[in-house]
């Protein structure tokens, strides 16, 4: 397995860690799996997502990519992950793996 191949799997098996009910950021998912940026993990998602927990994985500021919006809040909204408006508050909501620890008080 190449080293490119073998971050393409890293990243996957980031995502489908991702409990329901929370979510992560595309830069959560790239510090999580040392990837050289979240544009490779959307990269991986778009490419080879489909059996992903792709909807759990927002931009940096809680919101979805424009073009998902629809589905991915919905699909949110049946695991109890509540938008306000199509921003998904991440202090609330954030997978307690990839939260900072410089970021005390999230949870």
């Amino acid at each position: 397995m190449s080293v490119d191949e073998e971050l393409h799997e890293r990243v996957r098996a980031a995502i489908r860690r991702i409990p329901g009910g929370s979510v992560a950021t595309y830069g959560d998912i790239a510090d999580l799996t040392s990837a050289p940026s979240p544009r490779l993990v959307g990269k991986v998602l778009a490419e080879d997502g489909h059996d992903l927990p792709w909807h759990r994985v927002l931009r940096a500021n809680g919101t979805p990519a424009p073009h998902l919006a629809e589905e991915q809040l919905a699909r949110l909204r049946a695991e109890g992950v509540l938008a306000d408006g199509d921003k998904v508050d991440l202090r609330r909501h954030r997978w307690a793996d990839v939260v900072p620890e410089d970021e005390p008080g999230l949870f």
